[in-house]
This record gives C-alpha cells, sequence and structure tokens, in this order.
C-alpha cells in the first residue's frame, strides 16, 4: 500500500465540482511536515502538476495558471488531509489525479514543475471523468 492514498476520484458532470483527499496510510506521516502537490495525467497525455500547498503554517498555496481560477487546496491538519476542491469542471479535467509529498522545497515554499524531481512520496492515484 502506497504511504499517500487518494480519494473522491469518479463520475461529474461538466460544471460540477467535486473534492479530492489526500491521506496516509501511517499515522506517523505527517502531511503538515511535507509541502503536498497534485499532479493529473489525462489519457494519452502527459502527467501535468495542478496544485501545491507548502508545509506548516507558513506554506504557500500555488495553482498553475490553466486551473487557478478553479481550483482551490487546502489542509486539514486535525484529519491528517490535503484537499483539492476543483469546480467548473470541463472534459478537459478528466484525467487520473495523484497527490505527492515532499520534504525539498525550502520553508513553506512549494511548486509543481516535476513529481519525481520536486517530490519523495506519491500516492497511487484517483480517477476523475467529467462527461454528461
Amino acid at each position: 500500500q502506497s504511504l499517500l492514498v487518494e480519494s473522491g476520484g469518479g463520475l461529474v458532470q461538466p460544471g460540477g465540482s467535486l473534492r479530492l483527499s489526500c491521506t496516509t496510510s501511517v499515522s506517523m506521516f505527517i502531511l503538515d511536515h511535507y509541502a503536498v502537490g497534485w499532479f493529473r495525467q489525462a489519457p494519452g497525455k502527459e502527467r501535468e502538476g495542478v496544485a501545491c500547498i507548502g508545509k506548516g503554517h507558513t506554506g504557500i498555496k500555488y495553482y498553475v495558471d490553466s486551473v487557478k481560477d478553479r481550483v482551490t487546496i487546502s489542509r486539514d491538519n486535525t484529519n491528517n488531509t490535503v484537499y483539492l476542491h476543483l469546480s467548473d469542471v470541463k472534459p478537459e479535467d478528466t484525467a487520473i489525479y495523484n497527490c505527492a509529498a515532499s520534504q525539498l522545497f525550502a520553508g513553506g515554499n512549494c511548486r509543481v514543475t516535476s513529481l519525481v524531481d520536486q517530490y519523495d512520496h506519491e500516492g497511487r492515484g484517483t480517477r476523475v471523468t467529467v462527461s454528461s
């Protein structure tokens, strides 16, 4: 089992919204100690970054330009979970969404340029399908 576990995917109609969750399979793995990023890979396309949140109380929130008006990332430290809320979904949002955790960023910084190069841990993903 992966250290990170995503959930919340499924079938959603265009214009709808969904909330994806990223939590851990090991209670001692505290997500607030990590920058957490969300990535997605659409069918036939390369994986791309979506958003990230830096570690700790000074952690920034970063969104890629293509989704920044429709996406919100947040933490719930009580539940050791990071959420990705996506609104006004479009068919092009159809993808497998992965969360990833990193201690490679300085301070509360984060980016989602490369999952492989910037993140230490990765979940198996949750599938989102946007279709009417």
